[in-house]
């Protein structure tokens, strides 16, 4: 009697140790996937960023005088950071400072991203003054893109650059890389 009432008790326990054998097991694959995925992401979105960032022409080196600043405006269909949703927001654009031809006869420029360093507000270009001027807190620039005083923290961003001749263009276009938008990243000597 006694031992069809343990036998009895061992068949009702097997069922129970199996369940939660499989419960711990399921836990188990659940628990390393939260922790799997976001690494794995992580990895797939830092192959997928290597990609090198389209080019945008501002058009023809002879457009930019030697010693003056220009504003090139990027439309939003010309800016391919923008999406469909953004609107005119996508409109952006940037400062082009032509500093002439350096010893091995090359084109130079100083091209620098339109916002302010401080909030990101566009700055205006006050060609009597020579300065950059942030209208949201006073923040000042020199011509040459470094900061002269009030509240940002560094000079205006600049922008990477290169001068190509197309094979169907009479001259030389002077072409900008994306993004063109505030970041911490040296754009001139740190790559993507």
């Amino acid at each position: 009697m006694t031992k069809t009432t343990e036998d009895r008790s061992e068949l009702e326990v097997k069922p129970r140790r199996v369940f939660l054998k499989l419960l711990t097991a399921l836990l188990g694959a659940i628990a390393t996937a939260a922790i799997a995925i976001p690494g794995f992401g992580y990895l797939a979105a830092a192959v997928a960023r290597r990609k090198e960032q389209p080019w945008i022409s501002l058009g023809p080196v002879s457009a930019f005088p030697p010693g003056e600043t220009r504003l090139k405006v990027i439309k939003p269909s010309d800016n391919p950071l923008a999406q469909p949703w953004d609107g005119i927001t996508a409109q952006t654009g940037v400062y082009v400072r032509y500093l002439g031809r350096d010893e091995s006869y090359q084109d130079q420029f100083n091209v620098f991203a339109i916002n302010c360093t401080h909030l990101g507000c566009p700055v205006e270009w006050f060609p009597q003054s020579g300065l950059f001027m942030c209208p949201c807190h006073g923040g000042v620039y020199y011509e040459n893109g470094d900061r002269a005083s009030g509240p940002p923290p560094r000079g205006l961003y600049l922008c990477v650059w290169k001068v190509k001749q197309d094979a169907n263009a009479t001259e030389p276009h002077l072409f900008i890389q994306a993004p063109f938008l505030p970041t911490l990243q040296h754009t001139l000597t740190d790559k993507g």
